[in-house]
């Protein structure tokens, strides 16, 4: 972890679209739209003041994390979907990435939402609390490992009344 210069998280703005998107061809590959998590954010913005870079001393970006709005099932019940989540590959290992993930989640949280889901990898995102959704429970739109269908409840209880398709809120 990087422990000589503090890192700078702040609100992902227009300007930095191009460098995030480079970003995160450079993470995902250039076939990361592809991916249906990617498919469900199409069309979609981030949660207002829900998109977070970070940037090394030159103002250059080395990090970003979102956060969009998800309905599921029936009720439309609002959950929130987090990614993607993404570290340059010379920065990795300093803790950007986990420190994205606390700072945008006590920002969700803060904001009220109870519930963030997730397509990542399980032993990663478990050390920040989240779990495996149980199978069967929440449907994802086109084709989704579902081992890697995470959530994390900034609610207790938050997950019992989740049930079925998740959707797009200008799908709904």
């Amino acid at each position: 972890m990087n422990t000589q210069n503090p890192i700078n998280i702040c609100r992902q703005t227009a300007d930095d679209h191009a460098a995030v998107e480079t970003l995160l061809d450079e993470a995902f590959g250039m076939d990361r739209q592809t991916k249906a998590s990617y498919r469900l954010r199409e069309g979609e913005q981030p949660l207002d003041g829900l998109a977070f870079v970070t940037k090394d001393n030159n103002g250059e970006i080395t990090g970003c994390i979102s956060f969009w709005k998800i309905l599921i099932g029936d009720q439309h019940c609002e959950a929130v979907l987090l990614g993607p989540l993404a570290v340059a590959p010379d920065h990795q290992g300093e803790g950007l990435g986990k420190a994205l993930m606390q700072y945008g989640i006590s920002r969700v949280r803060n904001n009220g939402h109870r519930l963030i889901l997730l397509v990542g990898d399980a032993p990663y995102y478990a050390r920040a609390g989240f779990r495996q959704v149980p199978v069967g429970k929440i449907v994802f739109p086109g084709p989704v490992d579902y081992a890697r269908l995470l959530y994390l409840e900034l609610e207790a209880g938050a997950m019992q009344e989740m049930r079925g398709l998740v959707i797009a809120p200008g799908r709904a």
